[in-house]
């Protein structure tokens, strides 16, 4: 097990001497600890050092968040590389810091700027991003994942019904035509007997005994042909017997998977609502309640882009006009990611220009909704987007 002494951290800062005191500090406890300062290499740096742990040491939080989405928007590495970001703030940007990382935007934070006195907890929050890594480690299948496999396999006690019920039918089915068979038989052969007995048939057959031939033709049918017939039904009812005896056997089995529905049902999916107008996501998020959906906020594109980190939404309902970046510009972006390539983003904008659609649906978009929104056409395109995680 390799350890985290060893793991690979990227301080990040555009003033080179707040970056190497950084540094300076780490690198008594840690064994790889590198710098980034210059712009123009910031991604490049990112790229090559792979860091577990990011340490933000701008001396301003603006400047954290423009590093931040300026590695989300240019990297290509970035979302598929597992990493815990700590960021570095002075006091009057607690508040704001604290909201970043509740978001998940950030995973951690530390008064650092002045120089404080508790100058080991830095230190200490590395060593908490790398155990929460160290934990996390492996790309494993969310609940939500689990419940959409569990909700098809509760299906299938269903189509086992419908399986046993064609079944009986065609068993029975294939009953009644023998009998019907036999009984055709049996009156075929009565009707030729009593034809030849009463000389109908004379011109090709010269019968001298009437009756002993009546009773040889009936001796026939009864010790040859009808037990022929009659062990031809007997071999059908088996069958039947099986399909009663097959849904007797699996009782246990379909109880497991009706109360693995239930558990699935207990899973509600996921939604990501992008939207700056926080009436617009208290709208929203009323308008899914009847889905029975959880709903996630973001108020901008850097903030949905940070949450992407760490939450795994079934479906991202996004704002074109956003205060930093183009809703059209982050549906891109999410879907250049192979997690969330088959998530469905449904963009929601106040227009419905022609230009506008065209750049959602080749950027990625799976759907469009103008505002104001029609309650039955949104909850029609949520239930056919999400029908396995809304059970349909």
């Amino acid at each position: 097990m390799k350890s985290h002494l060893t793991s690979p951290i990227l301080v990040a800062s555009d003033v080179a001497a707040d970056a190497n005191l950084v540094r300076k500090l780490l690198g008594s406890e840690f064994e790889q600890v590198h710098v980034s300062t210059n712009a123009d290499s910031f991604v490049q740096d990112f790229e090559a050092r792979k860091p577990e742990v990011l340490v933000l040491a701008f001396n301003t939080l603006q400047k954290a968040e423009q590093y931040y989405l300026g590695l989300y928007r240019l990297s290509k590495l970035v979302h598929v590389t597992p990493h815990h970001t700590v960021i570095l703030c002075e006091k009057d940007d607690l508040r704001r810091v604290y909201e970043l990382c509740r978001k998940k935007y950030f995973d951690d934070y530390v008064l650092f700027w002045p120089l404080t006195h508790d100058a080991p907890r830095l230190p200490m929050a590395v060593h908490h991003g790398l155990r929460q890594l160290a934990t996390s480690a492996g790309s494993t299948p969310s609940v939500a994942d689990f419940a959409v496999q569990a909700r098809r396999i509760a299906e299938l006690e269903g189509r086992l019904a419908q399986y046993a019920a064609h079944g009986a039918k065609h068993v029975d089915a294939a009953s009644r035509s023998l009998r019907q068979v036999g009984d055709g038989i049996g009156a075929a052969l009565d009707s030729f007997s009593q034809r030849v007995s009463d000389g109908e048939l004379a011109a090709m057959i010269e019968l001298r005994d009437p009756g002993a031939f009546q009773q040889e033709f009936a001796r026939l049918k009864k010790e040859k042909i009808d037990p022929q017939l009659q062990s031809a039904a007997e071999a059908v009812k088996p069958v039947g017997q099986w399909a009663g005896a097959l849904r007797d056997d699996l009782a246990p089995q379909l109880e497991s998977i009706r109360a693995l529905r239930q558990l699935a049902d207990q899973i509600r999916p996921l939604v990501l609502i992008v939207d700056d107008d926080e009436f617009q996501q208290r709208l929203l998020a009323k308008t899914l309640q009847g889905l029975k959906l959880d709903p996630i906020f973001a108020g901008s594109g850097s903030e949905a882009m940070g949450l992407l980190r760490k939450q795994r939404p079934n479906l991202v309902l996004m704002d074109i006009d956003l205060p930093d970046i183009d809703g059209v510009e982050v549906t891109r972006w999410i879907k250049s990611i192979d997690e969330f390539k088959q998530t469905p983003v449904v963009m929601i904008t106040g227009h419905s220009e022609k230009r506008k659609v065209i750049d959602s649906l080749k950027a990625g978009a799976a759907d469009f909704i103008v505002k104001p929104i029609d309650q039955s056409t949104f909850m029609a395109k949520v239930h056919k987007l999400l029908p396995d995680r809304l059970g349909d």
